[in-house]
């Protein structure tokens, strides 16, 4: 008789066992600094006015399959130009997916800067393509030379560049991915998914570039739990791309929320601008500490190195001590000992501030 083991081995692909799922740990009662969320909750009477939106709402419909009202909302407020199109998924990670499983052929590779957002590789290892990471330079900038050799030698389907980087937190050079997008043979992908937290944007270099693709998200605007992501660029790749796009991807509630939330934008902008005036506090209190190694962020996080062999136990000090953040120590190896905090609230910033010291002098 075939055993479970068996039929697995036979039946799914090596390349997906030997994936571990993405892991998101239960914050409990923890302050929750992990997952670079807005940490702000909607005004009351912002609550209210939503609320008040729902009564006449109908569930027993399904939704506009093009999501034409948001979409025009979303183009307004990411500032995308006349001539581009746009495709909507359910959060960044689906578009990430369509643009993956749109190139899809034996031997194709994927390639990006690492490290970085981890979703690039794991959608390329389940898609059966090629991942081939390019390492960065110590001080996580992007290594020019290598990132054009890459290019020339391996001639990838796709390159992500995250702008600003996750984990890293910088921008890379402007003029190398301009370099980069004209040197590409195919699609070069300028994931924007912090946007609201730094002045720079290639959303405008749209029309001057055929290959470019910008993606953005509402998560990190302070919409996280609808799951709403934008891909912006040349119609005859976005015609090509939506043909993977699932049915009525975007819910009904995420389109009519998504559309009253960014109808009150203003609200949002001041938290991103109140959480961009945070991160300058915690960065600069943050340097100020004995055996930490701050690097420079433009996203709503800051990574920090410890010294060398402490970082799970700073990271493990932090959770007795009420404070969830992301360990990656041990997650590349240009991540040796460093670890990633969220931009909170003043006051969640100053416990964790108090929580980080006395892990340091814990360990």
């Amino acid at each position: 008789m075939t055993s479970p083991t068996d039929k697995i081995e036979q039946w799914i692909r090596p390349e997906v066992r030997a994936l571990k799922a993405y892991h998101v740990p239960d914050p409990g009662d923890m302050i929750k600094l992990d997952a670079m969320e807005n940490p702000y909750s909607w005004p009351g009477e912002l609550v209210s006015a939503w609320q008040e939106k729902l009564r006449g709402f109908s569930f027993n419909r399904y939704p506009d399959p093009g999501a034409a009202g948001l979409k025009a909302r979303m183009r307004e407020t990411m500032q995308v130009p006349q001539v581009s199109q746009t495709v909507l998924g359910n959060g960044s990670d689906e578009l990430i997916q369509m643009i993956i499983q749109s190139v899809a052929m034996p031997g194709r590779v994927i390639r990006a800067p690492e490290p970085t957002f981890v979703m690039y590789r794991q959608i390329a290892s389940v898609t059966g393509l090629g991942f081939a990471g390019v390492p960065l330079q110590a001080d996580f900038s992007l290594d020019r030379d290598a990132m054009l050799g890459a290019i020339a030698g391996l001639e990838p389907a796709v390159i992500f560049l995250a702008y600003p980087n996750n984990p890293t937190g910088n921008l890379f050079e402007r003029d190398t991915l301009l370099e980069i997008l004209a040197r590409a043979p195919g699609l070069v992908v300028i994931d924007e998914a912090y946007a609201p937290f730094t002045d720079d944007s290639f959303m405008a270099e749209l029309p001057s570039h055929d290959n470019l693709l910008v993606l953005r998200t509402l998560s990190k605007l302070g919409l996280a739990g609808l799951r709403l992501g934008l891909l912006a660029g040349a119609p005859d790749w976005l015609e090509q791309i939506e043909k993977t796009r699932l049915p009525y991807n975007i819910s009904s509630i995420d389109q009519m929320t998504g559309e009253f939330a960014l109808a009150h934008r203003e609200v949002f902008d001041r938290q991103a601008a109140d959480i961009r005036a945070s991160r300058a506090r915690l960065h600069d209190d943050m340097r100020a500490m004995a055996d930490v190694e701050i690097f420079p962020s433009e996203a709503n996080f800051i990574l920090f190195r410890v010294s060398a062999g402490r970082g799970k136990a700073v990271f493990e000090g932090l959770k007795t001590r009420g404070v969830l953040i992301k360990n990656l120590d041990g997650s590349h190896p240009a991540l040796q000992d460093c670890l990633r905090v969220t931009v909170g609230t003043p006051d969640e910033n100053a416990a964790f501030l108090a929580a980080l010291t006395d892990s340091l002098s814990a360990v």
